[in-house]
């Protein structure tokens, strides 16, 4: 048998801030060294608009909105002085970034605010005598030397970590709807298992004890027997609607409810039926290696099929079979009932079946050629 292959531990949710926090810093310190080492002229002023160009980064996911408006306002200062316009395009990419994220609003006025702080003063240095203050370097495309170059540069930039920020948004917000739907459906189908367990419980019950109490009121003898049988599946009954209940607070998976009953209770089920004047024999295979979730469900439909028995057959011999292989379980429950059953089936009829298919299983109920009603079943299972 091949070892299991390893998987690799997911890295903490913690981790990765940090580690998003270190690389904005970095980010920063980059931008402060690229404008002050691209400066076409030297002096602390240069340090300054580097400091108010660059270190806002470091904080854009803390504080985006500030973040951008600062760098902004940096940028139009450096555009208009003629310091860092090599770089101020993306700095201002990255600081639209975390606004565009945060919601469709904001990164449609963060949009805007971008293209007008970069382009504007751009577009001010293109067509005003005397601006920049630092004139460009020899070679080196600017909204002065080049503007359409540029702007069209800046522009697709700018546009660019907008959209990736969208669709990032975008996917995100998919993401949290299939959860939320995933969530629905497994309420869903945990809703849909505790009706399936109280439809087999109450109803298996209560049709025998009206058929005892039928028994009690139209004969004289055999009172007690049918009294007594009344008090015991009244207590059973309460047993398993306090097991389906109890499964609510344990929070198990749907058909592997801790303490819910398996096929080892299979003898009361059939005493409860020979009680109300049907000859049932059984056939059991043993079933230890046969899972408990299967074993659960298996034994719900033998319940409701046996309930089907007494309460619609009108029969006097029925015959269950279990039977287990080492990748699935099978189930029979026939009956010499003479009773035409209904074509269109009941709450009983779709629970049997819901139940086989949440093992990936099958349930067939029909007619026999020769007479009486079956209920075949296979549970899939891997051992």
């Amino acid at each position: 048998m091949p070892p299991p292959a390893r998987t690799l531990a997911p890295v903490p949710p913690r981790l990765w801030r940090w580690a998003w926090i270190a690389l904005d810093a970095l980010a920063a310190a980059a931008v402060v060294a690229a404008v002050v080492l691209m400066r076409p002229a030297s002096g602390w002023w240069v340090w300054c608009l580097a400091g108010l160009l660059g270190l806002p980064l470091a904080v854009r996911r803390w504080w985006p909105v500030p973040v951008l408006v600062v760098v902004l306002v940096t940028t139009a200062t450096a555009l208009v002085v003629g310091i860092g316009v090599e770089i101020v395009v993306y700095v201002v990419a990255v600081a639209l970034y975390p606004v565009a994220l945060s919601s469709a609003r904001a990164a449609a006025w963060g949009l805007a605010a971008a293209l007008g702080g970069v382009l504007v003063p751009g577009l001010v240095d293109a067509f005003t005598t005397g601006l920049p203050l630092v004139p460009a370097r020899e070679n080196v495309e600017s909204f002065s030397t080049t503007p359409v170059t540029v702007t069209g540069y800046g522009t697709a930039v700018v546009v660019a970590s907008w959209a990736l920020a969208w669709a990032v948004r975008t996917r995100q917000r998919h993401a949290s709807q299939l959860t939320d739907l995933r969530v629905a459906r497994a309420i869903a189908e945990e809703r849909l298992r505790i009706a399936r367990d109280v439809h087999d419980v109450v109803g298996h019950s209560l049709s025998l004890i009206t058929m005892q109490a039928a028994v009690a009121n139209h004969l004289g003898s055999g009172r007690e027997a049918a009294l007594r049988t009344i008090e015991q599946a009244s207590r059973s009954a309460l047993d398993d609607v306090r097991t389906v209940l109890g499964g609510l607070r344990e929070q198990d998976a749907p058909g592997d409810t801790a303490g819910s009953p398996g096929l080892v209770d299979l003898d009361r089920l059939v005493e409860e039926t020979r009680a109300a004047g049907v000859a049932v024999t059984v056939d059991r295979a043993d079933l230890s290696r046969v899972p408990a979730g299967v074993r659960t469900s298996a034994y719900r439909i033998v319940q409701e099929a046996l309930t089907n028995v007494r309460r619609h057959a009108r029969a006097t011999r029925c015959r269950v079979t279990v039977a287990a292989t080492d990748d699935g379980l099978s189930l029979a429950v026939v009956d010499d009932g003479t009773l035409r059953r209904s074509d269109r089936p009941g709450h009983g009829l779709l629970g049997m079946r819901e139940r086989a298919t949440l093992h990936g299983g099958t349930l067939t109920a029909g007619p026999e050629p020769d007479g009486g009603f079956a209920v075949r079943a296979t549970l899939p299972f891997r051992t």
